[in-house]
């Protein structure tokens, strides 16, 4: 990773430490009356999510840290490469003009900058607005689990290590870019898996506060596969990434970015969640308390 990726890791996720630290305090300093809203389609509990943000960062920090430090590809490696050893569309990627790599990679990782802030749009509408705060928490964690299955999932590129596209450019011979040990991480891409949950996330959330919109959820959805295809294209072009690294990263953002909202549409009634202490200890407390009048 180099020193630009690893400030952005830390800018992103002392943001989403932030928003956890916020939603943790919400109660305490929250002294605005109860809002007679409309619809509320989420419900978000701030102990649980909290935890899964704090969780997600420190487990973040550990793959990260593992990845970074993989092996530089040998120069054997490089020789024993073999550009037919794929199908027809990951081909594609090994077609590309090396001489823009640089200003593809630096495109990409500008255009996932403004990408992650979609979920920004859903603030427009009156409705989402008033529950900004359940929003934005539910996009951290989004988003860290976005990264974190990115980590450690089987498919990721702690247990995977295929090599990036770069390293099979020969115009490339006397530069380092091709031997760099984060050149084993190419399957599959993370900034598109980060850019599909920030658009599918956007179009997710606007859906479910206005279930009037029918068939035409349909055409947001649509909207929303074209924002990370970008980002995915751009990759490509960068040398990062083969299509079908691509695709992958595509449907596991998709998922997170949909899915996570959903979970959050559970209700539990009847439950409680809360800080104990006595002289035992002190931990967290989880309560249910069946309904009387059944």
């Amino acid at each position: 990773m180099t020193k630009k990726s690893t400030n952005r890791f830390i800018l992103i996720n002392f943001i989403i430490f932030s928003l956890g630290v916020i939603g943790l305090v919400k109660p305490v300093y929250s002294q605005s009356p109860v809002r007679d809203t409309t619809f509320h389609p989420y419900h978000v509990n701030y102990w649980v999510t909290g935890g899964v943000l704090v969780a997600g960062i420190a487990a973040e920090k550990l793959g990260v840290a593992w990845i970074s430090n993989k092996a530089g590809v040998t120069e054997a490696e490089i020789q024993a490469l073999d550009r037919t050893d794929f199908t027809a569309i990951d081909r594609w990627a090994l077609e590309q003009d090396p001489s823009n790599m640089s200003h593809y990679v630096d495109l990409s990782d500008n255009v996932l900058a403004g990408i992650v802030l979609l979920p920004a749009l859903t603030m427009l509408d009156h409705d989402i607005r008033q529950d900004w705060l359940d929003v934005l928490l539910m996009y951290a964690e989004t988003q860290i689990i976005t990264n974190n299955i990115y980590l450690y999932s089987p498919f990721g590129p702690t247990f995977q290590n295929r090599l990036r596209p770069v390293v099979y450019y020969d115009a490339l011979a006397n530069s380092e870019v091709r031997t760099r040990g984060a050149n084993r991480s190419s399957f599959y891409s993370g900034h598109v898996a980060s850019a599909a949950a920030a658009s599918f996330f956007t179009a997710k959330v606007f859906c479910d506060y206005h279930p009037e919109l029918g068939w035409k959820k349909y055409l947001l959805y649509g909207a929303a596969t074209i924002v990370p295809l970008i980002e995915g294209y751009l990759r490509m072009k960068a040398l990062d990434h083969f299509p079908s690294d691509i695709l992958v990263g595509f449907g596991v953002g998709a998922l997170c970015g949909i899915l996570i909202p959903e979970i959050h549409r559970i209700r539990i009634e009847n439950t409680s969640v809360g800080l104990y202490s006595s002289l035992e200890g002190t931990g967290i407390r989880l309560t249910w308390q069946p309904d009387s009048g059944k």
